[in-house]
């Protein structure tokens, strides 16, 4: 009888590729996948032609929607209806490349039973680190003095008109205990300038205690803000949260920030709160952009800047790659970083 005899060392296997397709608007690829990108992806992934698409409707790209396993989604990916996951068989998962998956995870996505994944975590970043900023420039109401300084030019009297200027013993208010919040509040609490009180009837109050934060009611919140931030998401039960009433019970010299969505506020009682006084940061507003005869553009106590908190230019790379882990994770069998379920969704933006 021969015996087989094995010299030298076995190979390890090669990682599984699977079949991937970009899907998302051409400027966005172009933004978020740059070489770097683009070489982990050819790494983790079988790529065929095209690779990436915006659109679903030519011959070739739904003959390559026949063979993917995996998406890789972002900003302008169709809808993923029944119609498209019919021309999808082989497909086990939804990879987003950005943060909220609402515009495009269909209910047939989750009955299908596919994974899906976000990279709104690395999205949470850039919109903390401006909330952040928003938060500390408002203790000494920085850009409304600035715009003060254009109008009153030599004469310094004006910096008593903004009332306290001051960055200690402050009360901020975030309503919404989200990626976001939680990013802001243990910034704050790295700071230890101010105390922080949370605003969310869904979050766990141990976890807003374990952050360094307190769990608050709204209406015993208001009161106490110095700065109201908010970072709720966008449900029809968030719609107007924030009314008249609401804006009423701030104090006087209190800053609203916001940098989650316009849809929160109710902007008719926001005008008019602001043109008695309220000092407001809105990166967001509805409608987005407000139209030119909204009186915020003229009150020298708003601030807008045109969304721009979320990840832009180079910073959406982080969300890439975000993606491409999740991608080299499925692809070795390992559990994904941000699942997105059904359940989940509910209460996400």
């Amino acid at each position: 009888m021969t015996e087989t005899v094995r010299t030298g060392t076995s190979r390890a296997e090669s990682p599984r590729r699977p079949e991937t397709l970009l899907l998302m608007n051409e400027p966005t690829r172009r933004t978020q996948f740059g070489p770097r990108e683009l070489a982990r992806l050819h790494a983790a992934a079988s790529l065929g032609e095209p690779y990436a698409a915006s659109q679903l409707d030519s011959e070739a790209v739904r003959a390559r929607l026949s063979e993917v396993e995996v998406l890789i989604t972002s900003w302008g990916c169709p809808a993923l209806d029944e119609q498209v996951l019919r021309a999808a068989p082989r497909l086990r998962a939804v990879l987003h490349a950005a943060g909220s998956v609402r515009g495009h995870v269909r209910d047939a996505v989750f009955d299908r039973g596919l994974l899906v994944t976000t990279a709104a975590d690395s999205n949470a970043e850039p919109v903390a680190q401006y909330t952040l900023a928003a938060v500390l420039w408002a203790f000494k109401k920085v850009p409304f003095l600035a715009m003060d300084a254009r109008r009153f030019r030599e004469d310094w009297s004006y910096v008593d008109g903004r009332g306290e200027l001051s960055g200690r013993d402050r009360t901020v208010v975030l309503v919404g205990f989200s990626r976001i919040g939680r990013r802001v509040a243990d910034l704050l609490r790295t700071l230890d300038l101010a105390r922080v009180l949370v605003v969310d009837p869904v979050a766990d109050p141990a976890e807003i205690i374990a952050a360094g934060a307190e769990p608050a009611r709204l209406e015993e919140a208001l009161p106490q803000a110095d700065v109201l931030s908010l970072h709720a998401p966008e449900l029809p039960q968030t719609r107007h949260m924030i009314g008249a009433a609401q804006l009423a019970a701030l104090p006087p010299g209190a800053v609203l920030v916001n940098t989650a969505r316009g849809s929160l506020v109710d902007t008719t009682a926001l005008e008019s709160a602001c043109r008695d006084g309220l000092h407001a940061v809105l990166d967001v507003t509805d409608p987005e952009p407000l139209p030119a005869t909204s009186p915020l553009y003229d009150l020298s106590n708003v601030v807008l800047t045109p969304h721009i908190a979320g990840s832009l230019g180079s910073e959406t790379r982080t969300m890439a790659d975000a993606a491409l882990t999740e991608l080299e994770r499925y692809a070795a069998g390992l559990p994904p970083l941000a699942p997105v379920t059904e359940q989940s969704l509910a209460t996400q933006a």
